[in-house]
């Protein structure tokens, strides 16, 4: 009986080897179209699969394997008898091996102002079919739908003459993790086009861009995947180049570093410690703006993850050497940036582009059996209903204060208090189970910079017990959402400290 190996690939790397080595052990190929082609041209005999199927492509190519006499040879058990009784009265051979990847439905919604007409065109309904055939089928048919495994089955066919159960059982988990990916994007890019946000079912892609060496703790296992159409303004699409591997922490830091950057058009540095801002800074160059993130904790920043909007030029690059970072994040480093910074052996730098990014949709958080899904909190200081309620209109450093102090509030775990002049943070209360604990950790942290500074409270305030303390450390100007039943309190605790106080109308929780 001829052995017998279908080949319909759109990715043709490295399949010309394949082919030739699989000739090579007495197989035949059966292919189609431009895999036919590519390998007629180059010198490997083809036999067509309208030949063994005794009916032509038709509909342009949209209808041309399935038909039982390739099916039929897919799906047979090689050890029923009635199976086989059937593949001999219909003159149905075995199809030992399938090599097939799919049409690039993903490389092609991928392109700028894709027609849709295109987008379906581009799903593949002929390959998925086989891939799920042979991978039922299992048992006796090996299959492949990743050309890294072309040597590893080659390995097997030129000394046993056959995959092993193994081999082939894992070929088959991979297929169908394929499939089920790729049936997810056309899923996803349909409902999207049709605008359902939340539709009844949900699923994601997300494809392995490393191995951790450990999660939060060492005893935790950890792996970090990537969405192939995820934002590019992203850890997973950035370019390092310099340090050790990323770990399972540096990827959550560097992470909240760029979404906090992302509030900045002016030069601004960002520096975080456990998903938190220790310091941010803004000025009119990036050296500036990092002086002022170091200075406003210089304690806390040790060991922490630094995001700068703007190149790294020498200057900077000498200020953030004398510190023990874990990662810098940047646009670009300057040649003298890298030699001055690549000194230190594990620390991480990171490349990615400030200029345009594409933002993800939603954001996903994982909880004991099941997601939570929401909008991005992309609401910012010039989209908000800024209201002056006390009698004082701020003055335009408080302005520039309030609007740093407010960019950077809603990046902070709740109950959230920032306090900051009109450069730089200096104290941010995180976390605390009560809005005053966390206005005393930042004030504290504060100190005399507190005195004129401009504070922010991710939400409002229920009684004016956190006005009154901002006011004793010397405060005088507050940012907060408003919309309490006792606004009103606090209201007149402001104008009887002669304090400006603004409401946005927007509250920035982060759990």
């Amino acid at each position: 009986m001829t052995k017998r190996v279908l080949i319909s690939v759109s990715d043709k790397s490295g399949v010309l080897d394949f082919a030739k080595e699989l000739v090579e052990l007495g197989y035949e190929i059966l292919s189609t179209g431009g895999t036919k082609k590519h390998l007629q041209d180059n010198g490997v005999a083809v036999t067509s699969v309208d030949e063994v199927t005794k009916f032509p492509e038709i509909l342009g190519g949209r209808v041309k394997t399935l038909n039982p006499m390739i099916h039929g040879g897919l799906l047979a058990k090689y050890d029923d008898a009635e199976h086989q009784a059937q593949m001999k009265e219909h003159g149905i051979e075995p199809i030992e091996i399938v090599c097939v990847n799919l049409y690039p439905f993903v490389e092609t919604i991928s392109q700028a102002n894709v027609e849709f007409a295109d987008a379906i065109e581009n799903i593949d309904i002929g390959g998925p079919t086989m891939l799920r055939s042979a991978a039922k089928n299992q048992k006796y048919v090996t299959v492949i739908v990743d050309a890294t495994d072309y040597p590893a089955v080659l390995a097997e066919l030129q000394t046993a003459g056959q995959t092993t159960v193994e081999t082939r059982r894992r070929l088959a988990a991979k297929v169908f993790r394929h499939t089920a990916a790729y049936d997810s994007y056309i899923s996803n890019y349909l409902s999207a086009e049709l605008g359902e946000e939340f539709p009844e079912s949900l699923t994601l892609t997300y494809e392995l861009k490393q191995n951790l060496r450990y999660g939060e703790n060492p005893h935790q296992k950890a792996a970090f995947y990537q969405k192939r159409l995820g934002s590019d303004f992203s850890v997973a699409y950035a370019t390092q180049i310099h340090g050790k591997e990323l770990s399972y922490n540096n990827i959550q830091d560097a992470n909240a570093a760029l979404q906090i950057s992302k509030e900045f058009k002016e030069p601004a540095a960002v520096a975080v410690k456990h998903m938190n801002p220790c310091g941010v800074g803004t000025d009119t160059t990036i050296s500036k703006a990092f002086q002022a993130a170091y200075d406003a904790d210089a304690t806390s920043i040790f060991g922490g993850i630094v995001a700068l909007n703007r190149e790294v030029d020498a200057a900077t690059a000498e200020k953030l050497a004398t510190i023990f970072l874990e990662i810098i994040i940047a646009p670009a480093f300057s040649k003298e940036a890298i030699d001055l910074l690549t000194v230190k052996k594990n620390i991480r730098l990171l490349t990615i582009s400030f200029e345009q990014h594409a933002i993800d949709q939603f954001n996903i958080v994982s909880v004991e059996g099941g997601l939570l899904v929401q909008e991005p909190d992309r609401f910012g200081f010039n989209e908000a209903e800024i209201q002056v309620v006390t009698k004082r209109q701020p003055t335009e450093q408080e302005w520039a204060a309030l609007k740093l102090s407010w960019s950077v509030v809603k990046h902070v775990k709740s109950n959230a208090i920032v306090v900051t002049t009109d450069k730089m943070t200096v104290g941010v209360g995180a976390g605390q189970m009560n809005r005053v604990g966390s206005a005393k950790i930042a004030l504290e942290q504060a100190g005399e910079k507190a005195i004129g500074a401009a504070l922010a409270s991710d939400a409002f305030f229920p009684m004016p017990d956190t006005v009154e303390t901002a006011i004793a450390a010397g405060i005088t100007a507050i940012i907060h959402p408003g919309g309490s039943k006792r606004d009103q309190e606090s209201i007149d605790v402001a104008n009887a400290a002669g304090i400006t106080m603004v409401t946005t109308g927007v509250r920035h929780f982060k759990h």
